[in-house]
């Protein structure tokens, strides 16, 4: 899709415009974002995404439109496992709900930075070796596999990765939160904060989470504006999902198998993109609207079974 380094600008002015206002009004005191402020947060960003998405479609045809719905459907419905990992790494780090937003959406802004990198590198890997779209399709099979057959009692404590136990013991860290602070300075020192050590946990797993969700949107389309901003639009409203999805997301035990399914028959449109067997991006947009549908319907008619242990618990409203 050709599209002008203008646009590149004005699209890249807007969201940085929307971030500021963010930080600027939103995020100027910290406060425990409530159920209300997600839900309309949420609401914005999925109405700029649907605009932006028929803009598409009306400038540049049907087929460009259904590669972006279909890719930013994906990658948002991707990002809902995502919620379940920062959940569980702010329950693990004790984060006082009043200081999650501010990590989050720092966390926002790196993993823009990081996606750009990363497209563009696949982009260029795609574009000079053609056939590493059959890995990154056996590596989504795989993975979805894998999230088919996974139990969300096995996700492993994120405050254990290796990065972060090597920042604990080279960085100077203060004993206990200092505000929703990630560096202070003493005596001529800068000290970190524990809340320093989150935002290292959710980059971390934002990482981990582009690994499967960038080859998933190339498995859809090879465009790389597309690619971008349906990765852009996912990432804006997945900070405000998770205040949204964090309290109730342990009850969707049908929703990480869904994902899973979804992922592996991306892997799978991937591998027969250049066959007889070809999957259109219609079918693959009906596909994983009925996954996630099923999923959700399901897991409210067949609930988990409780346990003593409780679930993940989100943020107060």
């Amino acid at each position: 899709m050709s599209v002008s380094p203008i646009f590149w600008i004005v699209f890249a002015v807007v969201v940085l415009g929307m971030i500021a206002i963010d930080l600027g009004i939103f995020t100027r005191k910290s406060h425990t974002v409530s159920f209300r402020e997600a839900l309309t947060w949420t609401g914005v960003w999925a109405t700029l995404a649907t605009c932006f998405g028929i803009w598409i479609w009306n400038s540049h045809g049907q087929t460009k439109g259904l590669e972006f719905f279909n890719g930013y459907l994906i990658e948002l419905s991707l990002s809902a496992d995502n919620v379940f990992i920062f959940a569980l790494i702010f329950r693990n780090f004790g984060v006082p709900p009043q200081y999650q937003h501010k990590v989050l959406i720092w966390g926002v802004l790196s993993a823009l930075v990081m996606r750009f990198i990363l497209i563009g590198i696949g982009v260029q890997l795609i574009n000079q070796f053609y056939w590493i779209l059959y890995i990154f399709g056996a590596f989504l099979v795989y993975t979805g596999v894998k999230m088919l057959w996974s139990r969300s009692e096995e996700e492993e404590d994120p405050s254990n990765n290796p990065v972060v136990r090597y920042a604990r013991r080279v960085l100077p860290l203060t004993p206990t939160w200092v505000g929703d602070r990630f560096w202070i300075t003493e005596n001529g020192k800068r000290c970190f904060t524990p809340l320093f050590i989150v935002l290292i946990c959710i980059e971390i797993s934002d990482l981990i989470f582009a690994v499967d969700s960038i080859p998933a949107v190339f498995g859809i389309t090879q465009d790389q504006f597309i690619i971008f901003t349906s990765n852009v639009f996912a990432i804006m409203g997945l900070r405000s999902l998770y205040f949204v999805l964090s309290g109730v997301i342990d009850k969707f035990h049908y929703l990480k198998p869904g994902l899973g399914l979804i992922l592996a028959f991306v892997g799978v449109k991937m591998l027969l993109g250049h066959t007889d067997y070809k999957i259109g991006n219609e079918f693959s947009l009906a596909f994983t609207i009925l996954v996630l549908v099923a999923s959700i319907i399901g897991s409210m008619v067949f609930p988990k079974a409780t346990s003593g242990s409780g679930g993940i618990s989100g943020p107060e409203a």
